[in-house]
């Protein structure tokens, strides 16, 4: 008997975060929304203005809008009508004032979309059990052994997922389905929101060839530009290059997976259970912040994220030994620093320490717009030598001495 062909979906929910917000806000679809920023004064304001109205009550006219908005947030995301002005994630959200000044503004709320994540990923398992969790708002879902999921190249079984999704939660999604990750990620894209797209193998030609190398996930904006200058900018000229020259141009490493992607070929399986590297916690401040100046600031913000990151270890079930420290200064430039303990921990005073000591190697002569922390080398805590104080001191008081000697010289906030 032939076996199945393979048949592999990548599902992505349509303008999640914004998505959910407009279930509580319905009066809001249509109009140009975007999310970012965290919860600000307006935001409590219109909470207390709300006295016994329902969510769906609040006029449109007292939402704060983007053109009020001062600091140095950035969107997160943005409703379909935001983005035709060009408005989008990662962009800052004072520049997305001039390009949308009327959009509403609302401030993230990740318990929120953690509940609704956790809510069309239970639906999906139960139509489909075998299902790679690719974040918040996207999975790989294998159909090949599904009922349904050979019919119509996959469309039959992506439409009832499409539907139980949307009938249990009031949430759309768009779905690519092809013979592997590469190609069905690419046709998830095609036809948003709300769409189904199919990718067989023979269609590679006509459906994939004529994008952009951009389109291959995976090819960031330096890869394309070193493409651009040898005159590739399709994928179909990318395809056309021999896989030696490619090896010569690339490295052995990356030439072979250019030549692979290019022709739509991906073997990696779905993977129903991965464990992450690491774990953060980062923010950007309203305003930039010194380090001697606003020591007392940014030691309380320093301190909640090392607590929101041990907070997350501790809920997830995992401990790590590498402790990190990212920091943007106010002329964008970034640096990273990190240390290795000598046992897992998810401990927030011992994060807060090493974190601490890792800060003594930063250049901390310029003005501050965003601090970040991160463990990593993460384990299972079932599984891992956790560091414990009254066993092994010796990394605390070190990194105690070193937050002494730097608290000294006015570096260290």
């Amino acid at each position: 008997m032939k076996p199945p062909i393979r048949r592999i979906a990548h599902l992505d929910m349509d303008a999640f975060y914004a998505s959910v917000e407009l279930l509580r806000y319905p009066q809001l679809k249509g109009l140009p929304v975007v999310i970012g920023g965290g919860r600000r004064a307006q935001d409590e304001a219109l909470r207390e203005q709300l006295g016994g109205r329902a969510l769906h009550e609040i006029g449109i006219s007292e939402f704060p809008v983007l053109k009020d908005y001062t600091g140095r947030g950035v969107i997160t995301t943005a409703t379909y009508a935001a983005r035709q002005f060009g408005v989008g994630s990662a962009l800052g959200l004072m520049k997305a004032a001039k390009l949308c000044p009327q959009a509403i503004l609302l401030p993230v709320d990740f318990a929120e979309y953690r509940h609704y994540s956790r809510a069309f990923k239970a639906i999906i398992t139960d139509i489909a059990p075998l299902m790679e969790d690719r974040g918040v708002d996207e999975v790989y879902i294998d159909f090949t052994e599904v009922p349904g999921g050979q019919r119509e190249g996959g469309r039959v079984l992506a439409r009832l997922i499409q539907k139980a999704i949307f009938d249990q939660t009031g949430l759309t999604c768009s779905v690519g389905v092809a013979p592997n990750k590469l190609l069905a990620k690419m046709a998830s894209e095609f036809n948003k929101p709300n769409g189904i797209s199919i990718v067989q193998e023979e269609e590679l030609e006509g459906k994939i060839w004529p994008l952009a190398c951009r389109k291959i996930n995976g090819i960031g904006p330096k890869a394309d530009e070193k493409l651009q200058t040898h005159g590739i900018q399709t994928i179909g000229q990318l395809a056309q290059r021999p896989l030696d020259w490619l090896v010569r141009t690339f490295g052995n490493k990356t030439g072979a997976w250019l030549f692979e992607a290019s022709h739509g070929r991906d073997a990696r399986p779905v993977v129903t259970e991965s464990e992450p590297v690491s774990m953060s916690r980062e923010t950007t401040f309203d305003r930039d912040l010194h380090a001697v100046r606003d020591k007392a600031e940014l030691g309380q913000i320093f301190t909640t994220l090392c607590e929101q990151v041990a907070a997350d270890l501790q809920r997830k079930g995992y401990v790590g030994k590498t402790i990190g420290i990212k920091l943007r200064f106010d002329d964008f430039k970034s640096v990273t620093r990190d240390l290795t303990l000598a046992h897992h921990t998810s401990d927030a005073k011992t994060i807060r320490q090493a974190a601490g000591q890792c800060l003594k190697r930063a250049p901390l002569t310029r003005r501050l717009r965003l601090l970040g922390v991160r463990v990593g080398a993460l384990v299972r805590a079932e599984h891992a030598d956790v560091y414990k104080q009254n066993k092994a001191t010796a990394p605390v008081e070190y990194a105690q001495a070193a937050t002494k000697s730097i608290a000294k010289t006015g570096q260290l906030f």
